[in-house]
């Protein structure tokens, strides 16, 4: 299972073909191309990353890396990838470990939630980046669609915790009481997460995190 602290998957070998060393196999090579990708993308005020500039980090020819990518949108889509099957793998255990019996369950759900996502961006600064769309500025339209859709069905994942809880709470209108928070939390969870990559990753979006979902949550 995916871990909120981990990066991507460590390649068997994914150090440049040299001579006496065996050249790395299709597969491992992509990870390495998304690992250098995601790690480019961790140097806070950088400028928009080019394939060529991905080339010369990884010491290949541009065109070994559209041997394995159509385009600098499908590396991309990689690195979306990879956040989705880990954010929602994340998601499902915590629902499932902690399922909603009662009045307060929804919310600690929800809280673990949000945390989960703070912590994973908070060890992955460049997949923090792509998660806010500050790395996708004139890239393809349909990365950023996809990140979009991403927080869309985090915050139903929420909404759902939080309408649990406030039926077990007996509230009149328990669907609008759970969008509501669940809207409110999600933005929260994005603003932070913004103002990390915004501020070069100086300001931790862990910072003071237990009291404003405090707020946030009751």
């Amino acid at each position: 299972m995916p871990d909120a602290n981990a990066p991507l998957a460590e390649p068997a070998d994914s150090a440049p073909a040299t001579s006496g060393r065996k050249r790395p196999k299709p597969g491992e090579r992509r990870v390495q191309i998304l690992q250098t990708l995601a790690s480019m993308l961790e140097q806070p005020g950088g400028e928009r990353i080019t394939t060529a500039a991905l080339a010369a980090r990884l010491e290949v020819s541009e065109a070994a890396l559209y041997r394995h990518f159509a385009s600098k949108a499908q590396m991309f889509e990689g690195l979306i990838d990879f956040i989705e099957e880990s954010v929602f793998s994340l998601i499902n255990q915590i629902v499932e470990r902690e399922p909603v019996s009662g009045a307060g369950h929804g919310e600690r759900q929800a809280a673990r939630i949000a945390t989960m996502l703070v912590q994973f961006a908070e060890k992955n600064p460049g997949m923090a980046r792509v998660m806010v769309g500050d790395a996708l500025v004139l890239e393809n339209e349909r990365l950023q669609q996809r990140m979009n859709q991403l927080f869309d069905k985090v915050e139903a994942a929420l909404k759902q915790c939080l309408r649990d809880s406030a039926v077990a709470q007996a509230s009149a209108t328990p669907t609008v009481d759970a969008q509501v928070r669940a809207t409110t939390l999600t933005a929260f969870v994005a603003g932070r997460l913004q103002r990390f990559a915004r501020s070069g990753f100086k300001r931790l979006p862990s910072e003071h995190l237990e009291p404003a979902l405090q707020v946030i949550l009751g």
